[in-house]
């Protein structure tokens, strides 16, 4: 890498010199969530020392290939005030004999916060979790090495990040994504805006909405934090395209990877699916994820006459998902704002089929429109309208010029936005230049 690009690395010959980046995540790992744990291992490979603080341990019985090659060591606090009570409250009265200043600065701010909190039975964990952390930090082989802390999404983890870094005297940061933006008050989140060292999100649709968050604060607690829009990214060495012709002829094979839950649109797909069915089109459609909607999901298929079209998958791995990619002439998502306001932002499956070669019928939310552009890589439609996104995934299967032109630009689309070794470089000026991890700069070096 080229010194002259403004990106730094720690010196190897003073590893133990360098300071440590505390990541705070809600669970750690998850399936779902690759975009954090590919982003924890390329932040490594430019040479920063992270160490991940999970709020809970991993739901799921098997991690992506990448979680392995991740160095950092990973401290699991205790995820239940009821079960975890013992563990929180020993560890925040020795927090308190050693460091008596540093726990009042937490009581003080978990005051502040207390009337504001829609859940009241949960400001107590997030204390108690950011106290059991503080003390980990401070009795860790790498004590005193900590500067800043990190939190991926802005509901829970920033709240235990923001206690923490309270405590530890320390700057904080948060990076904002989708259902922790538009599910929680604009005063909680201009709160911990206004705390924050800087705010990382993933699309430009986030971004100028807490932008405008920001322009409506307080006048008298003005938000001077800056927003930042990093993407999170795929490794394109993962997809190469196309990995199959851009041709496509029955029976079609459709592929949608997306967790079962209201806002990834699932009745609008398998509606649009009914119609295309109707007017005799052969297809079979795969259906990767789970989620708290797949006994409605399972209902719906069998009343719209879809037994035998689409095939329930379930979970599975990274790897299996790009074998998939590697077979489909269509990847659709018909994503939507649920009732609660949770929406996506980019969903990385949706570059990845870009990436694979296989064309993209989408729903115009949020940020996709960013990464599809409706006639040039993919196709759009409004939410929740399955006439039109039939007729999307209709031109993208039967009109081979069509797919022959948006399958190219598409890729060169991926390549030019969504490359995420090009992304972390960019995430690694953001947190040189605007956070605590340059507190010891004899530590770096100029990158080679």
């Amino acid at each position: 890498m080229d010194s002259s690009s403004g990106i730094y690395t720690f010196d190897d010959s003073a590893f133990a010199a360098r300071p440590v980046l505390a990541m705070v995540l809600k669970g750690y790992p998850r399936i779902s969530e690759t975009f954090i744990s590919n982003e924890i291992r390329l932040l490594e490979e430019l040479g920063f020392r992270i160490h991940i603080f999970s709020m809970r341990r991993p739901r799921e019985s098997f991690s992506h290939a990448s979680v392995k090659q991740i160095r950092a060591p990973v401290t699991y606090l205790p995820e239940s005030l009821f079960w975890g009570l013992g563990r929180l409250a020993k560890a925040n009265v020795r927090l308190f004999r050693t460091d008596p200043q540093a726990f009042r600065r937490g009581l003080d701010l978990m005051r502040s916060r207390y009337f504001g909190a829609p859940k009241k039975h949960t400001w107590l964990k997030h204390f108690l979790q950011a106290g059991s952390l503080v003390l980990k930090m401070r009795t860790d082989s790498d004590a005193g090495r900590f500067a800043h802390v990190h939190a991926h999404f802005a509901h829970t983890p920033s709240s235990v990040a923001l206690y923490a870094a309270t405590m530890a005297g320390l700057p904080f940061s948060f990076t904002a994504h989708a259902k922790d933006i538009y599910t929680q008050g604009p005063g909680r989140l201009l709160e911990k805006m206004r705390r924050a060292r800087f705010v990382i999100t993933c699309t430009d649709f986030n971004r100028r909405h807490l932008e405008g968050l920001k322009a409506n604060s307080d006048i008298q607690l003005p938000v001077r934090t800056p927003v930042h829009t990093v993407y999170h990214g795929i490794d394109l060495a993962l997809f190469t395209a196309p990995r199959r012709s851009a041709h496509a002829s029955a029976p079609y094979s459709i592929l949608t990877v997306a967790r079962l839950v209201e806002k990834k649109g699932l009745p609008t797909i398998l509606k649009a699916l009914a119609l295309l069915k109707d007017k005799g089109l052969d297809f079979v459609h795969t259906l990767v994820g789970s989620g708290s909607d797949q006994r409605k999901v399972e209902v719906m298929i069998r009343d719209l006459g879809l037994g035998e079209r689409v095939r329930l998958v379930g979970t599975i791995t990274h790897d299996d998902v790009i074998t998939l990619y590697g077979g489909a002439d269509l990847f659709v998502l018909g994503c939507r704002q649920a009732r609660n306001g949770d929406r996506d932002g980019i969903p990385n499956v949706v570059a990845e089929a870009m990436a694979t070669g296989v064309p993209v019928a989408a729903t115009d939310i949020s940020g996709v429109p960013e990464l599809v552009e409706h006639e040039k890589t993919g196709l759009l439609s409004p939410c929740d309208n399955p006439v039109a996104l039939a007729a999307n995934m209709e031109r993208l299967l039967v009109d081979q010029s069509l797919r022959a032109r948006i399958i190219p630009a598409a890729r060169s689309k991926v390549e030019a936005v969504f490359d995420n070794r090009i992304l972390a470089r960019k995430l690694a000026e953001i947190y040189l230049h605007e956070s605590g991890l340059k507190s010891r700069p004899e530590s770096w070096r100029s990158a080679p």
